[in-house]
Parts: C-alpha cells; sequence; structure tokens
C-alpha cells in the first residue's frame, strides 16, 4: 500500500463494502453521502484500485439461486505440465479460483456451470488433458459463507459475520 487513508477514502471504503448504492447513477449518490461530486468518487475509485487498497468492485450472487452447479475440484497433476494444464483449465469460463497447493494433490479450482450434466462432461474434459493423473470431484454438502467487512474508521475491525446453511 502506496499510503496512508485520509478520512474519505476511508469513508468511501465502508460505503463501496456495505452500501454501494443500486441505482442509475451510484457514484453521484456516493458522493452526496460525502459531499464531494461524483467524479471525485471515480477518481478516489480508480487511485484506490491502483494502489492495491481495492482488488475488485463488482457484486457477489448466489449461483445456486441462479440456478447453477458447483463443485470444488482437486487434480494431481505432473510437475513438467502443470502450467500447460493451469492455463487450459482457466479457460472455461465457469472456473471462478485456480491455485497450486503443496500436496499431491497440486491444483485445486472451483467450477459453476449451468447444468449437473454440463458439470460431468467438463470434468471428463479436464480429466482427459494430457498431465492430469487423477481428479476428485468434491461438492459441497454444506455451504458456509463468511462475510467479512472492514471498518476503515474503526480501531477494531468488524472481523465478519458466519453464515450457514
Amino acid at each position: 500500500m502506496n499510503k496512508e487513508l485520509d478520512n474519505l477514502d476511508q469513508q468511501l471504503l465502508n460505503i463501496t463494502q456495505r452500501d454501494f448504492p443500486i441505482t442509475s447513477k451510484p457514484y453521484q449518490a456516493i458522493g452526496e453521502k460525502l459531499g464531494i461530486e461524483g467524479s471525485e468518487v471515480i477518481d478516489r475509485i480508480k487511485k484506490l484500485k491502483e494502489q492495491g487498497y481495492i482488488r475488485r468492485l463488482g457484486g457477489i450472487f448466489s449461483s445456486k439461486e441462479l440456478g447453477y452447479v458447483s463443485t470444488l475440484v482437486a487434480t494431481k497433476v505432473e510437475e513438467d505440465k502443470f502450467y500447460k494444464v493451469a492455463e487450459k483449465i482457466n479457460q472455461y469460463p465457469g472456473v471462478t479460483h485456480n491455485y497450486r497447493r503443496n500436496h499431491d494433490f497440486n491444483l485445486w479450482f472451483t467450477l459453476i456451470v449451468s447444468s449437473s450434466a454440463k458439470l460431468e462432461a467438463q470434468l471428463a474434459e479436464i480429466a482427459d488433458l494430457e498431465g492430469v493423473k487423477v481428479l476428485r470431484n468434491l461438492p459441497a454438502k454444506n455451504l458456509y459463507k463468511l462475510g467479512v467487512n472492514l471498518d476503515m474508521q474503526s480501531k477494531e475491525q468488524d472481523r465478519g459475520e458466519e453464515n450457514g446453511s
């Protein structure tokens, strides 16, 4: 991180985490709350992103509620083919996370698709990639979500709220 956040940036980060307005002019609405112009909100968000304070700004949707099927996948990939396999897996639009682990199962990813049939078909394709030795489909039995909101203006951080189902 490049600089100490001023009070306005702290307020802006709090609003974008917890209370992003759903309106045709959200940055103007945020600006009104902060007493600045919408264009300054946009400029500040751009700077915060460039400085690494904001990684991503966007909605989080429930894939299950939207009718999608998801799973966690663990694979054993030959070391000399690891990056080639990872690159091919990343080409699937439903791959949301893909990461390396220091384990026999060295490549893990999540996959979200529109149906169980499509999930099985894509897992079969991936299992057949050159270099994939073993693929394990690990669907969730229970869903636990951890929501984290960092209070940028308080010395004591809000550690989040756990929701289980």
